[in-house]
């Protein structure tokens, strides 16, 4: 990565809540995460930025246009598609594939997709970032994991919750 990244995780939604997998099902915020992304306005306002993205999931552009008002649309940024695990709370999940998932790496959703396939659309996107200055990213957990993995920093990131990377 060259680009310098300020990533942010979408604001709440009833199935971050609810503890559900949340992939490429497009649900939208609920009231709690637009409050979230209204505060995040007053703390990006400011900001010289080279550009603005987000995932093309309502959930994270609904962030966007709450907390910056305008961002790029990319498919690259969406969330792992967790294939038939889609939906589900954590705790139904078989603890295989829960503690497969804890690893991340080297997961493969049942029907969906592997975080090779993730990390590879996502390191296309970071790699085509141009100008000087950071890029405000406006996306999802999975995708936030894999770019913190890449520099040795891997966790898990809440809803609302922003990350800056520096430029390697």
């Amino acid at each position: 990565m060259s680009a310098r990244l300020l990533l942010v995780r979408h604001g709440a939604t009833d199935w971050s809540d609810a503890g559900r997998l949340n992939g490429w099902t497009d649900v939208p915020l609920n009231e709690r995460g637009r409050i979230q992304a209204r505060t995040l306005a007053r703390r990006l306002a400011g900001r010289d930025l080279a550009g603005v993205w987000s995932s093309d999931l309502f959930r994270a552009t609904e962030t966007a246009y709450l907390a910056v008002t305008e961002a790029t649309p990319d498919h690259r940024l969406r969330e792992l598609d967790f294939g038939s695990l889609e939906g589900s709370r954590w705790e139904e999940c078989p603890s295989a594939l829960r503690q497969a998932l804890s690893v991340f790496d080297g997961f493969q959703a049942p029907g969906g997709e592997s975080v090779k396939e993730l990390r590879s659309r996502v390191l296309e996107f970071v790699g085509g970032l141009q100008g000087e200055g950071s890029h405000l990213l406006f996306t999802h957990g999975g995708v936030i994991r894999v770019l913190l993995h890449e520099i040795g920093a891997d966790r898990r990131v809440h809803p609302g919750e922003v990350v800056q990377l520096p430029g390697t």
